[in-house]
C-alpha cells in the first residue's frame, strides 16, 4: 500500500488526482499541503495549510511516503512576475529538496509541452528529446523549461530517487477553467488571424497515466497529449461563439495595452501567451504509448467536446460569465 504526497492539493489538478488516486485500492492514504482549503475534501485526504516555499520536512517527516508529486505551480498569468516565478521555481526546488531529505524514493514533477516553447522552427511532432526553448518573455513557460534543468542535474546527483518528469499539454474535461478556457467561452472571440492546430488531453487519461507512472516505477521524461488536434475555429464554433479575427502585430498591440492597464474583461494573459495559438508545439505521445501500453480514452477532440457539454450544461448569462473573469490570481500546475 502506498502513501502519497502531493502539493497544490487544493487546485484543479490535485484534487483531481486526489478523487482519483483515492479510488486505488493500492493507495492507502494521501497527505496533501496547499494555501487554501480543499473545496471537496476527501476521506483519504489528511491536509496541511503549507506554502510550497517553506522547509516541507516537518511535514513529511514520519509520513512514510513512497510517491510525492509536485503539482503547485501559479497558470494564470499574474502581473507580479516575481512573485511568480518565486513560488514556481524556489517551490520547486523546495520540493525536490525536501523529499530528498525525506528519503522519498519516487518523486514526480508536473511540466508541461510549454517548455519547449512556441515557435516557427519547432520540431513536428516535438519528441522528449527536442530541445526546450520555453519562451523568456512568457513567464509561464520560461518556468517549466528553467524547471526541467534543475530536475535534470537532480537527476544527475541523485540517481538512486526516481524522478519522473511528466509534460502535458492543456489539459481539458468538466474541470477545464484557466484563462484559454473563459477566453474561449465569450461570444466574440479576438484570435489572430492565422492560428496554428491545437492539442488538449483529457483530465481522466492525465490522472491515470499519472497513476500507471507511478505503480509501475517509470522513470524519465514523458509528454502526455492525447491523439490528433484541432482548430480554434472548430472549438469556437463548438461553443456556439463567435471568432474576431485581427492581424497579430494589431492584436498583439491591443492584448498588450489591455493586460498593463488591468482590463480583466478584455484579456487575463499578457500578449506573449498568444505564440501558442499562432506557432507550432504539437508534441507526440509514443514514448508513452510504447513504454506504458497506454490506450488513450479520449482524442483532443473528444476531451474538448466533453468540456463543451459540461459548459453547456452550467452555463451563466452573458453578463455573469464576463464578471466571473476578474480576480483569479492562481491556479494549479497543468497548462
Amino acid at each position: 500500500m502506498k502513501r502519497v504526497f502531493i502539493t497544490g492539493v487544493s487546485g484543479y489538478f490535485g484534487s483531481r488526482l486526489v478523487e482519483h488516486l483515492a479510488a486505488k485500492e493500492d493507495v492507502a492514504d494521501i497527505l496533501g499541503i496547499d494555501i487554501k482549503e480543499p473545496k471537496r475534501p476527501s476521506p483519504r485526504l489528511r491536509f496541511i495549510r503549507h506554502d510550497v516555499r517553506s522547509d516541507m520536512l516537518p511535514v513529511l517527516e514520519g509520513a512514510r511516503i513512497d510517491w510525492a508529486i509536485h503539482a503547485a505551480y501559479i497558470l494564470p498569468p499574474i502581473h507580479d512576475r516575481s512573485l511568480m516565478e518565486d513560488i514556481n521555481i524556489n517551490g520547486t526546488k523546495n520540493f525536490l529538496s525536501s523529499c530528498l531529505k525525506a528519503g522519498i524514493p519516487q518523486l514526480m514533477q508536473c511540466s508541461s509541452t510549454t517548455a519547449y516553447g512556441f515557435h516557427a522552427d519547432n520540431d513536428v511532432p516535438l519528441m522528449e528529446e527536442s530541445p526546450l526553448r520555453g519562451n523568456s518573455d512568457f513567464t509561464y513557460a520560461k518556468n517549466k523549461r528553467e524547471l526541467e534543468a534543475v530536475c535534470a542535474r537532480f537527476r544527475a546527483e541523485h540517481p538512486d530517487v526516481r524522478l519522473t518528469v511528466i509534460r502535458p499539454c492543456f489539459v481539458a474535461g468538466p474541470g477545464f477553467d484557466n484563462p484559454l478556457a473563459r477566453h474561449l467561452q465569450k461570444k466574440v472571440v479576438m484570435m489572430p488571424s492565422k492560428t496554428a492546430p491545437f492539442q488538449f488531453i483529457h483530465e481522466d487519461d492525465l490522472v491515470e497515466i499519472i497513476y500507471q507512472l507511478l505503480a509501475r516505477g517509470m522513470d524519465g521524461v514523458y509528454n502526455l497529449t492525447a491523439d490528433g488536434t484541432m482548430g480554434f475555429d472548430e472549438m469556437i464554433r463548438m461553443l456556439g461563439n463567435f471568432r474576431l479575427s485581427l492581424p497579430y502585430p494589431l492584436l498583439y498591440a491591443l492584448n498588450g495595452l489591455a493586460w498593463k492597464l488591468h482590463l480583466h474583461l478584455f484579456t487575463e494573459f499578457p500578449s506573449p501567451a498568444l505564440g501558442m495559438t499562432v506557432f507550432p508545439w504539437i508534441a507526440s505521445n509514443d514514448k508513452v504509448k510504447g513504454e506504458l501500453g497506454y490506450a488513450f480514452r479520449y482524442t483532443t477532440r473528444e476531451a474538448f467536446a466533453d468540456f463543451v457539454r459540461h459548459v453547456k450544461a452550467t452555463r451563466k448569462p452573458l453578463l455573469a460569465r464576463i464578471f466571473s473573469t476578474t480576480g483569479r490570481t492562481c491556479g494549479g500546475c497543468m497548462p
